[in-house]
């Protein structure tokens, strides 16, 4: 498969106004929509759901007449349960409707809202190998994505909020020779001039500290001391990195 399909398959969805406005859609009739001609999701092979239906067997059939074992009618949850383990005899491609964890209760439009159909290759009665997941939701066709791609999606979104919070926060960084980087945040319309004395008065005890420790020996340093130096440090190199980053500079957006 090329890379080029993946991404087709990822983002392209399928609806027949068509079927909907002559069938509508309701669990009976799911697969039939699925397995429709011009699906670009379905695939190519003969499905084990196209030897039921040559047979006469479908959802509907099964609830109307049931089975030699199960005469009808039946409910659809039955009549469900029936056709997949009709499936379950035969092997190859197949499309399975997966079922409702709870229909009691739930309204016609509720039932017809969602559908999930699980693509799966069947080698055995109980054993079967998931090709793909599918969601019809109000008579759209959608596949559901990848791992790669929803990690893809995240990342990006977490990059595009890291590059916010570099733009927002490089304005704030202040550095001076004596102290390091400091953060100089915006007043708002309600600070007055106490805030801008009490800043001043928070900076001016960092740089008398700060040079009180760098000026001691290290055997005068307690080992709190020595590694707030150190943090000291490391947090004023990230910060120049930061500062000087294209990100922050150039405003361009990390791909």
């Amino acid at each position: 498969t090329t890379s080029s399909s993946i991404a087709m398959s990822e983002t392209a969805t399928f609806v027949d106004p068509v079927f909907l406005a002559r069938f509508g859609l309701t669990r009976i009739n799911a697969i039939d929509y699925f397995l429709h001609p011009l699906n670009p999701f379905r695939t190519k092979a003969k499905t084990s759901n196209e030897v039921l239906s040559m047979q006469g067997m479908n959802i509907g059939t099964l609830m109307a007449w049931g089975t030699s074992t199960r005469p009808g009618p039946l409910s659809l949850e039955d009549g469900e349960d029936e056709y997949r383990v009709a499936l379950s005899r035969l092997t190859g491609e197949q499309y399975e409707l997966l079922p409702l964890t709870d229909m009691e209760g739930m309204t016609p439009q509720q039932l017809a809202a969602l559908f999930t159909i699980r693509h799966v290759h069947r080698t055995s009665q109980n054993q079967t190998k998931v090709l793909g997941i599918y969601y019809i939701l109000e008579g759209v066709i959608y596949k559901s994505p990848s791992v790669r791609g929803l990690m893809k999606a995240h990342i990006t979104r977490t990059l595009e909020g890291l590059s916010e919070a570099c733009d927002a926060l490089s304005v704030c960084a202040r550095y001076d020779p004596s102290t390091g980087y400091i953060w100089k945040f915006e007043s708002s319309a309600d600070d007055n001039e106490d805030d801008e004395a009490f800043y001043d008065v928070q900076e001016k005890k960092k740089r008398k500290r700060r040079r009180i420790l760098d000026n001691r020996r290290p055997g005068e340093r307690t080992t709190e001391e020595e590694e707030g130096i150190r943090a000291s440090e490391a947090i004023d190199r990230i910060l120049s990195r930061l500062s000087n980053s294209e990100v922050v500079v150039k405003g361009k957006r990390i791909v």
